[in-house]
Protein backbone atom coordinates (compact mmCIF):
# COMPACT_ATOMS: atom_id res chain seq x y z
CA UNK A 1 0.00 0.00 0.00
CA UNK A 2 1.14 3.51 -0.77
CA UNK A 3 -0.93 5.24 1.92
CA UNK A 4 2.12 6.66 3.71
CA UNK A 5 3.62 7.97 0.49
CA UNK A 6 0.31 9.51 -0.63
CA UNK A 7 -0.16 11.26 2.71
CA UNK A 8 3.44 12.52 2.75
CA UNK A 9 3.29 13.75 -0.84
CA UNK A 10 -0.03 15.58 -0.41
CA UNK A 11 0.69 16.95 3.08
CA UNK A 12 4.18 18.26 2.25
CA UNK A 13 3.00 19.78 -1.03
CA UNK A 14 0.05 21.59 0.59
CA UNK A 15 2.20 22.75 3.52
CA UNK A 16 4.83 24.23 1.22
CA UNK A 17 2.15 26.01 -0.82
CA UNK A 18 0.52 27.32 2.36
CA UNK A 19 3.74 28.98 3.55
CA UNK A 20 4.26 30.67 0.19
CA UNK A 21 6.85 28.45 -1.50
CA UNK A 22 6.62 28.75 -5.33
CA UNK A 23 4.60 25.92 -6.83
CA UNK A 24 7.46 24.47 -8.92
CA UNK A 25 9.73 24.34 -5.87
CA UNK A 26 6.90 22.86 -3.77
CA UNK A 27 6.41 20.09 -6.32
CA UNK A 28 10.14 19.33 -6.41
CA UNK A 29 10.63 19.28 -2.63
CA UNK A 30 7.53 17.21 -1.87
CA UNK A 31 8.56 14.75 -4.60
CA UNK A 32 12.05 14.37 -3.16
CA UNK A 33 10.72 13.87 0.40
CA UNK A 34 8.32 11.18 -0.78
CA UNK A 35 10.99 9.24 -2.65
CA UNK A 36 13.38 9.45 0.32
CA UNK A 37 10.90 7.36 2.31
CA UNK A 38 11.65 4.43 -0.01
CA UNK A 39 15.33 4.90 -0.90
CA UNK A 40 18.36 6.75 0.59
CA UNK A 41 18.62 10.53 0.17
CA UNK A 42 21.43 10.74 -2.37
CA UNK A 43 19.98 8.20 -4.84
CA UNK A 44 16.57 9.83 -4.38
CA UNK A 45 17.84 13.32 -5.23
CA UNK A 46 19.88 12.00 -8.16
CA UNK A 47 16.85 10.15 -9.51
CA UNK A 48 14.63 13.24 -9.25
CA UNK A 49 17.22 15.33 -11.11
CA UNK A 50 17.47 12.69 -13.84
CA UNK A 51 13.71 12.47 -14.21
CA UNK A 52 13.39 16.25 -14.44
CA UNK A 53 15.98 16.35 -17.21
CA UNK A 54 14.39 13.41 -19.02
CA UNK A 55 10.96 14.99 -18.76
CA UNK A 56 12.19 18.09 -20.58
CA UNK A 57 13.98 16.08 -23.26
CA UNK A 58 11.08 16.18 -25.71
CA UNK A 59 10.96 17.58 -29.24
CA UNK A 60 7.26 18.43 -28.80
CA UNK A 61 8.08 20.81 -25.93
CA UNK A 62 10.01 23.05 -28.32
CA UNK A 63 6.63 24.22 -29.60
CA UNK A 64 5.85 25.94 -26.30
CA UNK A 65 8.48 28.74 -26.40
CA UNK A 66 7.74 29.33 -30.09
CA UNK A 67 3.99 29.68 -29.50
CA UNK A 68 4.69 31.92 -26.49
CA UNK A 69 6.91 34.15 -28.64
CA UNK A 70 4.26 34.20 -31.34
CA UNK A 71 1.67 35.29 -28.78
CA UNK A 72 3.94 38.03 -27.43
CA UNK A 73 4.48 39.39 -30.94
CA UNK A 74 0.73 39.37 -31.62
CA UNK A 75 0.02 41.15 -28.36
CA UNK A 76 2.27 44.05 -29.31
CA UNK A 77 1.96 43.99 -33.08
CA UNK A 78 -1.54 45.37 -33.65
CA UNK A 79 -3.19 42.02 -34.24
CA UNK A 80 -5.49 42.28 -31.20
CA UNK A 81 -6.94 45.60 -32.40
CA UNK A 82 -7.68 44.19 -35.86
CA UNK A 83 -9.41 41.15 -34.40
CA UNK A 84 -11.54 43.38 -32.16
CA UNK A 85 -12.53 45.52 -35.16
CA UNK A 86 -13.44 42.42 -37.17
CA UNK A 87 -15.50 40.99 -34.29
CA UNK A 88 -17.32 44.30 -34.02
CA UNK A 89 -18.30 44.02 -37.69
CA UNK A 90 -19.77 40.56 -37.02
CA UNK A 91 -21.77 41.16 -33.84
CA UNK A 92 -21.25 44.74 -32.67
CA UNK A 93 -24.73 45.90 -33.72
CA UNK A 94 -26.57 43.19 -31.74
CA UNK A 95 -28.03 43.76 -28.24
CA UNK A 96 -25.09 43.39 -25.87
CA UNK A 97 -22.89 43.64 -28.94
CA UNK A 98 -19.75 44.79 -27.16
CA UNK A 99 -19.89 41.75 -24.86
CA UNK A 100 -20.17 39.57 -27.98
CA UNK A 101 -17.25 41.43 -29.53
CA UNK A 102 -15.18 40.75 -26.42
CA UNK A 103 -15.98 37.02 -26.50
CA UNK A 104 -15.37 36.52 -30.23
CA UNK A 105 -12.17 38.59 -30.19
CA UNK A 106 -10.89 36.54 -27.24
CA UNK A 107 -11.73 33.33 -29.11
CA UNK A 108 -9.80 34.54 -32.16
CA UNK A 109 -6.84 35.95 -30.27
CA UNK A 110 -6.68 33.14 -27.72
CA UNK A 111 -6.74 30.56 -30.49
CA UNK A 112 -4.01 32.33 -32.43
CA UNK A 113 -1.77 33.05 -29.42
CA UNK A 114 -2.56 29.93 -27.36
CA UNK A 115 -2.52 31.98 -24.16
CA UNK A 116 -5.50 32.86 -21.98
CA UNK A 117 -3.54 35.52 -20.07
CA UNK A 118 -2.42 37.15 -23.32
CA UNK A 119 -5.98 37.17 -24.63
CA UNK A 120 -7.35 38.66 -21.40
CA UNK A 121 -4.65 41.33 -21.42
CA UNK A 122 -4.71 42.23 -25.11
CA UNK A 123 -8.47 42.14 -25.74
CA UNK A 124 -9.32 43.48 -22.29
CA UNK A 125 -7.02 46.43 -22.85
CA UNK A 126 -8.98 47.40 -25.97
CA UNK A 127 -12.49 46.47 -24.87
CA UNK A 128 -12.62 47.74 -21.27
CA UNK A 129 -12.64 51.48 -22.09
CA UNK A 130 -15.05 50.92 -25.00
CA UNK A 131 -17.50 48.95 -22.86
CA UNK A 132 -17.27 51.44 -20.01
CA UNK A 133 -17.92 54.31 -22.44
CA UNK A 134 -21.09 52.57 -23.67
CA UNK A 135 -22.37 52.19 -20.10
CA UNK A 136 -21.38 48.58 -19.40
CA UNK A 137 -20.63 47.71 -15.78
CA UNK A 138 -16.86 47.29 -15.34
CA UNK A 139 -17.25 44.13 -13.27
CA UNK A 140 -19.45 42.54 -15.94
CA UNK A 141 -17.04 43.54 -18.70
CA UNK A 142 -14.09 42.06 -16.82
CA UNK A 143 -16.02 38.83 -16.11
CA UNK A 144 -16.90 38.41 -19.79
CA UNK A 145 -13.31 39.13 -20.82
CA UNK A 146 -11.55 36.72 -18.47
CA UNK A 147 -13.93 33.78 -18.96
CA UNK A 148 -13.86 34.05 -22.76
CA UNK A 149 -10.05 34.35 -22.70
CA UNK A 150 -9.80 30.74 -21.51
CA UNK A 151 -11.47 29.45 -24.70
CA UNK A 152 -8.14 29.89 -26.49
CA UNK A 153 -6.74 27.04 -24.38
CA UNK A 154 -9.28 24.66 -25.90
CA UNK A 155 -9.27 25.98 -29.48
CA UNK A 156 -5.84 25.27 -31.04
CA UNK A 157 -2.99 25.87 -31.22
CA UNK A 158 -2.84 25.35 -27.47
CA UNK A 159 0.28 24.95 -25.34
CA UNK A 160 -1.60 23.07 -22.64
CA UNK A 161 -2.78 20.43 -25.12
CA UNK A 162 0.87 19.87 -26.02
CA UNK A 163 1.64 19.42 -22.32
CA UNK A 164 -1.23 16.93 -22.02
CA UNK A 165 0.14 14.99 -24.98
CA UNK A 166 3.47 14.70 -23.15
CA UNK A 167 1.85 13.70 -19.84
CA UNK A 168 -0.41 11.11 -21.48
CA UNK A 169 2.46 9.30 -23.14
CA UNK A 170 2.10 10.60 -26.67
CA UNK A 171 -1.55 11.19 -27.59
CA UNK A 172 -1.64 12.77 -31.07
CA UNK A 173 -1.24 16.54 -30.86
CA UNK A 174 -3.00 16.99 -34.21
CA UNK A 175 -6.00 14.99 -32.94
CA UNK A 176 -6.10 16.99 -29.71
CA UNK A 177 -5.99 20.24 -31.66
CA UNK A 178 -8.93 19.21 -33.83
CA UNK A 179 -10.85 17.85 -30.84
CA UNK A 180 -10.84 21.27 -29.17
CA UNK A 181 -12.74 23.15 -31.89
CA UNK A 182 -16.33 22.03 -31.25
CA UNK A 183 -16.18 22.26 -27.41
CA UNK A 184 -14.47 25.66 -27.69
CA UNK A 185 -17.12 27.01 -30.04
CA UNK A 186 -19.92 25.63 -27.86
CA UNK A 187 -18.39 27.35 -24.84
CA UNK A 188 -18.11 30.63 -26.74
CA UNK A 189 -21.75 30.45 -27.87
CA UNK A 190 -22.85 29.62 -24.32
CA UNK A 191 -21.01 32.64 -22.89
CA UNK A 192 -22.54 34.83 -25.62
CA UNK A 193 -26.06 33.65 -24.77
CA UNK A 194 -25.68 34.46 -21.07
CA UNK A 195 -23.91 37.76 -21.76
CA UNK A 196 -26.62 38.73 -24.24
CA UNK A 197 -29.36 37.94 -21.74
CA UNK A 198 -27.67 40.04 -19.05
CA UNK A 199 -27.06 42.91 -21.49
CA UNK A 200 -30.70 42.80 -22.63
CA UNK A 201 -31.94 42.79 -19.04
CA UNK A 202 -29.75 45.75 -18.13
CA UNK A 203 -30.64 47.53 -21.39
CA UNK A 204 -27.08 48.18 -22.47
CA UNK A 205 -26.69 50.19 -25.66
CA UNK A 206 -26.79 48.52 -29.06
CA UNK A 207 -23.81 49.31 -31.27
CA UNK A 208 -24.14 51.04 -34.61
CA UNK A 209 -24.25 48.98 -37.79
CA UNK A 210 -20.94 49.06 -39.64
CA UNK A 211 -21.50 49.73 -43.31
CA UNK A 212 -20.69 47.16 -45.98
CA UNK A 213 -17.70 49.09 -47.26
CA UNK A 214 -16.18 49.67 -43.82
CA UNK A 215 -16.96 46.11 -42.78
CA UNK A 216 -15.26 44.67 -45.85
CA UNK A 217 -12.19 46.79 -45.17
CA UNK A 218 -11.94 45.54 -41.57
CA UNK A 219 -12.44 41.95 -42.73
CA UNK A 220 -9.61 42.27 -45.24
CA UNK A 221 -7.48 43.87 -42.53
CA UNK A 222 -8.05 40.89 -40.20
CA UNK A 223 -7.66 38.08 -42.77
CA UNK A 224 -3.82 37.97 -42.58
CA UNK A 225 -4.06 37.45 -38.80
CA UNK A 226 -6.75 34.79 -39.09
CA UNK A 227 -4.81 33.05 -41.85
CA UNK A 228 -2.24 32.03 -39.27
CA UNK A 229 -4.75 29.47 -37.96
CA UNK A 230 -5.08 28.01 -41.44
CA UNK A 231 -1.32 27.74 -41.83
CA UNK A 232 -0.68 26.17 -38.41
CA UNK A 233 -3.61 23.79 -38.08
CA UNK A 234 -3.92 23.05 -41.78
CA UNK A 235 -0.23 22.25 -42.04
CA UNK A 236 -0.32 19.91 -39.03
CA UNK A 237 -3.46 18.06 -40.14
CA UNK A 238 -2.24 17.76 -43.73
CA UNK A 239 1.05 16.35 -42.48
CA UNK A 240 3.23 19.09 -43.94
CA UNK A 241 4.90 19.70 -40.58
CA UNK A 242 4.74 18.73 -36.91
CA UNK A 243 3.31 20.91 -34.14
CA UNK A 244 6.84 21.99 -33.22
CA UNK A 245 7.68 22.98 -36.78
CA UNK A 246 4.31 24.74 -37.03
CA UNK A 247 5.16 26.83 -33.96
CA UNK A 248 8.38 28.05 -35.58
CA UNK A 249 6.48 28.89 -38.77
CA UNK A 250 3.95 30.80 -36.65
CA UNK A 251 6.77 32.95 -35.23
CA UNK A 252 8.15 33.75 -38.68
CA UNK A 253 4.70 34.57 -40.04
CA UNK A 254 3.89 36.76 -37.02
CA UNK A 255 7.17 38.69 -37.28
CA UNK A 256 6.49 39.46 -40.93
CA UNK A 257 2.91 40.46 -40.14
CA UNK A 258 3.82 42.79 -37.26
CA UNK A 259 6.39 44.60 -39.38
CA UNK A 260 3.89 44.93 -42.22
CA UNK A 261 1.47 46.50 -39.74
CA UNK A 262 4.37 48.73 -38.53
CA UNK A 263 3.20 48.59 -34.92
CA UNK A 264 6.25 46.80 -33.53
CA UNK A 265 9.66 48.45 -33.65
CA UNK A 266 12.96 46.61 -33.90
CA UNK A 267 14.00 48.24 -30.62
CA UNK A 268 11.09 46.46 -28.87
CA UNK A 269 12.18 42.97 -29.91
CA UNK A 270 14.63 42.45 -27.01
CA UNK A 271 11.88 43.07 -24.45
CA UNK A 272 9.57 40.69 -26.35
CA UNK A 273 12.26 38.00 -26.31
CA UNK A 274 12.96 38.62 -22.61
CA UNK A 275 9.27 38.23 -21.70
CA UNK A 276 9.16 35.03 -23.75
CA UNK A 277 12.22 33.62 -21.96
CA UNK A 278 10.76 34.45 -18.54
CA UNK A 279 7.44 32.75 -19.31
CA UNK A 280 9.16 29.75 -20.91
CA UNK A 281 11.50 29.31 -17.93
CA UNK A 282 8.58 29.22 -15.50
CA UNK A 283 6.66 26.70 -17.60
CA UNK A 284 9.68 24.46 -18.19
CA UNK A 285 10.56 24.39 -14.48
CA UNK A 286 6.97 23.41 -13.73
CA UNK A 287 7.10 20.69 -16.37
CA UNK A 288 10.43 19.34 -15.09
CA UNK A 289 9.37 19.10 -11.45
CA UNK A 290 5.91 17.79 -12.37
CA UNK A 291 7.41 15.04 -14.51
CA UNK A 292 9.57 14.10 -11.56
CA UNK A 293 6.48 13.93 -9.35
CA UNK A 294 4.63 11.85 -11.95
CA UNK A 295 7.49 9.33 -12.02
CA UNK A 296 7.59 9.08 -8.21
CA UNK A 297 3.83 8.53 -8.11
CA UNK A 298 4.19 5.71 -10.61
CA UNK A 299 7.13 4.26 -8.64
CA UNK A 300 5.07 4.30 -5.44
CA UNK A 301 1.99 2.86 -7.24
CA UNK A 302 -0.05 5.93 -6.29
CA UNK A 303 -2.10 6.02 -9.55
CA UNK A 304 -3.10 2.40 -9.04
CA UNK A 305 -4.15 3.10 -5.45
CA UNK A 306 -6.25 6.09 -6.50
CA UNK A 307 -7.77 4.07 -9.32
CA UNK A 308 -8.68 1.23 -6.96
CA UNK A 309 -10.19 3.71 -4.51
CA UNK A 310 -12.38 5.31 -7.19
CA UNK A 311 -13.57 1.90 -8.37
CA UNK A 312 -14.59 1.02 -4.79
CA UNK A 313 -16.74 4.16 -4.66
CA UNK A 314 -18.76 3.16 -7.70
CA UNK A 315 -18.64 0.98 -10.80
CA UNK A 316 -20.85 3.41 -12.71
CA UNK A 317 -18.81 5.32 -15.36
CA UNK A 318 -21.12 8.34 -15.06
CA UNK A 319 -20.49 8.60 -11.33
CA UNK A 320 -16.72 8.08 -11.64
CA UNK A 321 -16.43 10.77 -14.35
CA UNK A 322 -18.45 13.12 -12.14
CA UNK A 323 -16.11 12.44 -9.21
CA UNK A 324 -13.03 13.05 -11.39
CA UNK A 325 -14.52 16.31 -12.64
CA UNK A 326 -15.26 17.45 -9.09
CA UNK A 327 -11.70 16.63 -8.03
CA UNK A 328 -10.26 18.54 -10.99
CA UNK A 329 -12.54 21.52 -10.30
CA UNK A 330 -11.27 21.56 -6.73
CA UNK A 331 -7.65 21.16 -7.85
CA UNK A 332 -8.04 23.98 -10.37
CA UNK A 333 -8.99 26.39 -7.61
CA UNK A 334 -5.62 25.93 -5.91
CA UNK A 335 -3.22 24.86 -8.67
CA UNK A 336 -2.20 26.35 -12.00
CA UNK A 337 -3.13 24.44 -15.14
CA UNK A 338 0.28 23.15 -16.29
CA UNK A 339 1.27 21.28 -13.08
CA UNK A 340 -2.31 20.07 -12.66
CA UNK A 341 -2.29 18.46 -16.12
CA UNK A 342 1.15 16.93 -15.57
CA UNK A 343 0.35 15.57 -12.12
CA UNK A 344 -3.21 14.33 -12.55
CA UNK A 345 -3.09 12.96 -16.10
CA UNK A 346 -1.06 9.87 -15.04
CA UNK A 347 -3.46 9.38 -12.12
CA UNK A 348 -6.81 9.66 -13.90
CA UNK A 349 -6.00 8.57 -17.46
CA UNK A 350 -5.69 4.84 -16.55
CA UNK A 351 -9.02 5.09 -14.72
CA UNK A 352 -10.95 6.64 -17.61
CA UNK A 353 -9.35 4.45 -20.28
CA UNK A 354 -10.42 1.41 -18.25
CA UNK A 355 -13.94 2.80 -18.52
CA UNK A 356 -13.56 2.95 -22.30
CA UNK A 357 -12.97 6.71 -22.54
CA UNK A 358 -10.76 7.90 -25.40
CA UNK A 359 -7.56 9.69 -24.20
CA UNK A 360 -8.26 12.50 -26.71
CA UNK A 361 -11.71 13.01 -25.22
CA UNK A 362 -10.32 13.02 -21.68
CA UNK A 363 -7.68 15.58 -22.62
CA UNK A 364 -10.33 18.05 -23.76
CA UNK A 365 -12.41 17.38 -20.64
CA UNK A 366 -9.41 17.95 -18.39
CA UNK A 367 -8.34 21.19 -20.08
CA UNK A 368 -11.91 22.51 -20.21
CA UNK A 369 -12.30 21.68 -16.52
CA UNK A 370 -9.08 23.38 -15.46
CA UNK A 371 -9.96 26.48 -17.51
CA UNK A 372 -12.60 27.17 -14.86
CA UNK A 373 -9.88 27.17 -12.21
CA UNK A 374 -8.04 29.96 -14.07
CA UNK A 375 -11.03 32.20 -13.34
CA UNK A 376 -11.36 31.39 -9.65
CA UNK A 377 -9.51 32.73 -6.60
CA UNK A 378 -7.09 32.30 -4.91
CA UNK A 379 -4.75 31.11 -7.70
CA UNK A 380 -6.67 32.00 -10.86
CA UNK A 381 -4.07 33.77 -12.98
CA UNK A 382 -6.50 34.88 -15.69
CA UNK A 383 -8.88 36.23 -13.03
CA UNK A 384 -6.24 38.58 -11.68
CA UNK A 385 -5.03 39.59 -15.14
CA UNK A 386 -8.61 40.43 -16.13
CA UNK A 387 -9.22 42.45 -12.97
CA UNK A 388 -5.93 44.30 -13.37
CA UNK A 389 -6.56 45.21 -17.02
CA UNK A 390 -10.10 46.38 -16.25
CA UNK A 391 -8.99 48.31 -13.16
CA UNK A 392 -11.71 46.71 -11.04
CA UNK A 393 -11.62 44.93 -7.68
CA UNK A 394 -12.04 41.18 -7.31
CA UNK A 395 -15.21 41.67 -5.26
CA UNK A 396 -16.97 43.50 -8.13
CA UNK A 397 -16.13 40.74 -10.60
CA UNK A 398 -17.25 37.72 -8.56
CA UNK A 399 -21.01 38.34 -8.75
CA UNK A 400 -21.22 38.71 -12.57
CA UNK A 401 -18.89 35.68 -12.86
CA UNK A 402 -21.46 33.32 -11.31
CA UNK A 403 -23.78 32.90 -14.37
CA UNK A 404 -20.73 32.62 -16.64
CA UNK A 405 -19.28 29.92 -14.36
CA UNK A 406 -22.61 28.09 -14.60
CA UNK A 407 -22.34 28.04 -18.40
CA UNK A 408 -18.75 26.79 -18.26
CA UNK A 409 -19.75 23.93 -15.94
CA UNK A 410 -22.76 23.07 -18.11
CA UNK A 411 -20.56 22.88 -21.22
CA UNK A 412 -18.05 20.78 -19.26
CA UNK A 413 -20.78 18.27 -18.42
CA UNK A 414 -21.97 18.16 -22.04
CA UNK A 415 -18.44 17.53 -23.32
CA UNK A 416 -17.81 14.92 -20.61
CA UNK A 417 -20.88 12.82 -21.34
CA UNK A 418 -21.16 13.36 -25.12
CA UNK A 419 -17.82 12.08 -26.51
CA UNK A 420 -18.77 12.93 -30.10
CA UNK A 421 -18.41 16.64 -29.35
CA UNK A 422 -14.66 16.05 -28.98
CA UNK A 423 -14.11 13.04 -31.22
CA UNK A 424 -16.18 13.88 -34.27
CA UNK A 425 -13.71 16.24 -35.95
CA UNK A 426 -10.60 14.06 -35.38
CA UNK A 427 -12.65 11.17 -36.79
CA UNK A 428 -13.41 13.14 -39.95
CA UNK A 429 -9.66 13.44 -40.58
CA UNK A 430 -8.94 9.84 -39.41
CA UNK A 431 -6.76 10.99 -36.52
Amino acid sequence: MAVTEILLLVASFLLLLAIGVPIAVSIGLSTALTLMVSIPAMPALTTIAQRMATGLDSFALLAIPFFILSGQLMNRGGIARRLVDFAKVLVGSLPGGLAFVNIIACMFFGAISGSAAAAASAIGGFMTPRMEKEGYDKGFGAAVNLTSATIGLVIPPSNILIVYSLASGGVSIAALFLAGYVPGIILGVGLMMVSGAIAFKRRYKTGEWVGFKAGTRKLLDAIPSLFLLVIVIGGIVAGFFTATEASAIAVLYTIVLTFIYKELKVAELPSVLLDTVKTTAIIMLLIGTSMGMSWVMAYENIPQEVSNFLVTLSDNPIVILLIINLILLFVGVFMDMTPAVLIFTPIFLPVVTALGMDPIHFGIVMVLNLCIGLCTPPVGSVLFVGCSVAGVSLQKVLKPLIPLFAVMILVLMLVTYIPELSLWLPGVFDL
